[in-house]
């Protein structure tokens, strides 16, 4: 409906008020913009230490229940905007790609209004046989992870236009890592951003066309609407108290703006408890207990409605939807409206269609059928994963909230959910739309959504939509001839049976580059890191001693978390672990750990090293080397240490590629580590952050080897990863001399392993990620904008002086001799360390933003080296 596009208001709203009328009153914030820009959105409080305001779409159709037609032309007409800026012919190769989980649908929608471009969403929920074509970190969410998931991995490549759909353009922080991220791995000449509303401040303004500069490519924006927020000094603490109060029923925050209608205000409820709100001044009307099953009311009821959905129809874009699959939905869709429209009960005026977190794209298309079908007034959104505080004033955005458990069994474990604006909504039916994965016992349990709903509507519907699983893609059968494990002396200088280079020697082949000329091809999208080498730092004589007397000081520290992490593999893992470290990092690590079971349990265990690349993924041949050659069940993947996950992250992703696409099963990309200072593993030695000294230095202190090589004229399908061995720096050599000093260490701290091993075991290990949340806020706070340029922990930040261009070094206040090689590094680049008070790491070290060469300092001029 053509005449929908324009009419933006949410039609809940009393009496013409703004839905963000409360929260400007009291907190001072402006919208500034477009005269549309206050139909388009409004404001509501949400607990967040970042910001506390939130800008709520009134067409989005997430949180404010809106006329289907009306949700859909917004999308539909930005889609026609797209297609008019890209021509026919570009238009006619292009690819939309939707965010997780806000704008799942509004994605579809600018597809549909392009016309022939099949369409992507993340998602948040791993699908098992799937593997991932990519994935990207979201940094402002409260939900982070974005996986890709396309049926067909050729989606995503080619050179056809990337057209990205969010629900707003604020920062562009999220938009530009996801490019940044898929540019490195499928590069295209052109990417379109489609926004509802682009709010950008002043300073973020230009990011987008410097960014477009850096990855030479085009880059355009598309919005309905423009403006920016307006905050006042103090804001963030004003909202937040304002926050707490309400949160907690205290003082309350005087009179509204209008009187309010009959509801409530609803307060962050304590877990699973579910209803309009809680006692608080300000609020209007009487708190309802929490529902414990259907409503009293002996007419309230539940049906199930089976929609016959379309056999091998996919019920969204989680796993790619084709103009063909679109072609398939119109055709059905007239059947299963009439469905829904005979389930209605008799004389229903108004009606809710309720989508369900990512799945808002079939339950919109299903709502809109419905309103051309049916006299009732049909309004709708989805449940989502964001809390928001509500409160029940006409002039504020969110006025009730109903709380339910997660009932999809989410891969980050259980969790509240939200429905606002539903409850006090006024109607005679609620039309729950879920996919079948989400259609379990937590659905149905006494506090669940259907149950919550049936105490403020009543009649409740239940629709399922079939969740569709891809069949995995046939991968023909490889060669099976793979070469031997590398080993010493012939490649590196351990002894043969310390460990096994799954691994191509390179040697005589020329891959090393200055620097500062790496870095820049690495930001600017040029090359991959895995492409070259850097040239091997070599130690002056101070530093040397600094290796040697750090070595002295943390050998027993080491020795100890050796144990430590060797006894939880054995305890945990296998009796007989296969130890593969990666490379190269964690092969003394691995090392450490065979010298470890020989020593206390005369176990003699195979160890060896293979490759993993982020945003490669872990060399694959080397997987099926293992599974011929082990039980996958027995490997164990060891790292020295975890910055902020990144790795570990990677091999899990890249552990369910290898399955889906046919390899062995088994595998766990559990890493155990030595060190767990950023929280994100379950098997480590020790979660302190201090120097382990083989992070000081590169090949020297590594057998000799070079970091990995990934380059396509290098490493063909069928073989390994590549390395160097640097044979002509033997003379500079400490690899076995710093495994010597560590297992000469083994015999004093054996009683110190055994009780804290007894205490690793019997204690929580959840990974808490609390180093991803610290790169994010650093990312952030330092105008970084990437939390790929932020380097956690000493061995990271160790790594960065070495190989990368450093901008500074933030250091915890009162780190001691932990820290004298990097200030000695630092110092040699002339690069500034500034202590901070409340960093969770010993310090952390900043790659140069938006690196040209010579940019070395932290004023960004060239300095000596």
């Amino acid at each position: 409906m053509n005449n929908a596009v324009n009419n933006g208001a949410a039609d809940d709203g009393a009496d013409g008020i703004w839905s963000g009328t409360w929260v400007a009153e009291r907190l001072g914030v402006e919208l500034l913009g477009d005269d549309t820009l206050t139909d388009l959105l409004g404001l509501a409080l949400r607990r967040n230490p970042k910001r506390a305001h939130l800008l709520v779409s009134n067409v989005l159709g997430k949180h404010v229940p809106q006329s289907p037609s009306v949700v859909h032309g917004h999308g539909f007409a930005l889609g026609r905007r797209v297609r008019e800026l890209l021509g026919a012919e570009e238009a006619a190769r292009a690819v939309v790609l939707g965010y997780a989980e806000t704008a799942t649908g509004l994605g579809h929608c600018v597809a549909d209004g392009l016309g022939t471009a099949p369409y992507l969403h993340s998602t948040r929920r791993p699908v098992p046989g799937i593997a991932p074509a990519g994935g990207f970190e979201e940094s402002h969410s409260h939900a982070t992870s974005h996986l890709l998931l396309p049926e067909d991995p050729a989606l995503l490549i080619g050179d056809g236009p990337l057209v990205l759909v969010d629900d707003e353009f604020s920062t562009g922080n999220t938009v530009l890592n996801t490019i940044r991220a898929l540019h490195e791995r499928y590069p295209r000449r052109r990417y379109v951003v489609v926004a509802l509303v682009d709010m950008r401040s002043s300073a973020d303004a230009g990011r987008l066309d410097v960014f477009a500069r850096e990855i030479a490519a085009r880059v355009d924006l598309v919005t309905t609407a423009s403006g920016t927020v307006r905050l006042p000094a103090g804001v963030l603490e004003k909202g937040q108290e304002l926050v707490a109060r309400y949160e907690a029923g205290g003082t309350g925050t005087g009179g509204s703006s209008s009187a309010a209608p009959s509801g409530l205000v609803a307060q962050f409820p304590a877990p699973l408890k579910a209803n309009l709100g809680a006692d608080s001044p300000g609020a209007r009307g009487t708190a309802r207990p929490a529902p414990t099953g259907p409503h009293p009311d002996d007419n309230r009821s539940l049906t199930r409605v089976d929609l016959a959905w379309p056999r091998g129809l996919p019920d969204g874009g989680r796993h790619g939807f084709t103009p063909h699959h679109r072609i398939r939905l119109d055709a059905a869709l007239p059947a299963m409206a009439a469905r829904l429209a005979e389930a209605l009960p008799e004389g229903s005026r108004r009606v809710h269609i309720l989508g369900f977190e990512e799945l808002m794209y079939a339950p919109l298309r299903l709502a809109r059928e419905l309103e051309q079908v049916t006299d009732a007034e049909v309004r709708y959104s989805t449940t989502t994963r964001s809390p928001v505080l509500a409160v029940a004033d006409p002039g504020y955005a969110i006025r009730s909230r109903i709380v339910f458990p997660a009932h999809d069994d989410p891969a980050d474990g259980p969790g509240e959910r939200y429905a606002y604006n539903v409850a006090g909504g006024g109607f005679d039916a609620v039309v729950a739309v879920v996919d079948s994965v989400a259609d379990t016992a937590a659905l149905h349990a006494p506090d669940g959504l259907l149950a919550q709903l049936a105490a403020h509507t009543p009649h409740v519907i239940l629709a399922v939509v079939p969740s569709y699983v891809p069949e995995p893609l046939y991968v023909p059968e490889r060669p099976a001839m793979l070469p031997e494990p590398l080993r010493g002396p012939a490649f590196s200088s351990y002894p043969p049976e310390e460990v096994g280079w799954l691994l191509q020697d390179l040697s005589d082949v020329t891959l090393e580059a200055p620097t500062e000329e790496r870095e820049e091809a690495i930001q600017s999208g040029g090359a991959h890191y895995a492409e070259s080498l850097p040239v091997e730092y070599q130690p002056s004589e101070q530093y040397q001693e600094l290796f040697h007397a750090a070595l002295e000081t943390s050998a027993a520290r080491i020795a100890q978390a050796t144990g430590v992490v060797t006894e939880a593999v054995l305890a945990e893992r296998s009796p007989r672990p296969v130890l593969v470290s990666l490379a190269r990092a964690g092969t003394p690590v691995g090392v450490l750990m065979r010298r470890w079971a020989q020593y206390r349990h005369g176990l003699d265990l195979a160890h060896y090293a293979v490759s993993i690349v982020r945003g490669r993924g872990i060399d694959a041949n080397a997987l099926r080397w293992l599974a011929a050659h082990h039980d996958p069940r027995d490997v164990v993947f060891v790292d020295g240490w975890t910055g902020k996950g990144a790795i570990t992250r990677e091999l899990a992703a890249a552990i369910e590629e290898f399955e889906a696409g046919g390899g062995a099963a088994g595998f766990d990309a559990e890493i155990a580590v030595l060190a767990d200072p950023g929280s994100c593993v379950r098997t480590y030695g020790t979660r302190e952050d201090f120097l382990i000294p083989s992070a000081c230095l590169n090949s020297t202190v590594s057998g000799l080897i070079s970091r990995t090589v990934l380059r396509a004229d290098l490493v063909g399908p069928n073989d390994f990863h590549g390395a160097k061995f640097y044979r002509e720096l033997a003379g500079a050599d400490v690899s076995v001399a710093f495994l010597d000093a560590v297992a000469a260490r083994f015999p004093e701290v054996s009683d110190a392993v055994d009780g804290a091993v007894k205490e690793l075991l019997a204690s929580d290990r959840t990974p808490s990620w609390e180093g991803w949340r610290a790169v994010e806020r650093i990312s952030e706070e330092y105008g970084i904008h990437d939390v790929n340029l932020v380097k956690p922990g000493v061995g990271e930040t160790t790594r960065v002086l070495l190989r990368r261009v450093p901008w500074k070094i933030l250091a915890r206040a009162g780190a001691g001799a932990d820290l004298d090689h990097v200030r000695l590094l630092a110092g040699q680049r002339g690069v500034p360390v500034e202590e901070v008070d409340d960093l969770p790491y010993t310090c952390v070290g900043l790659i140069h933003p938006q690196y040209t060469r010579g940019a070395t300092g932290a004023d960004g001029k060239a300095v000596a080296v």
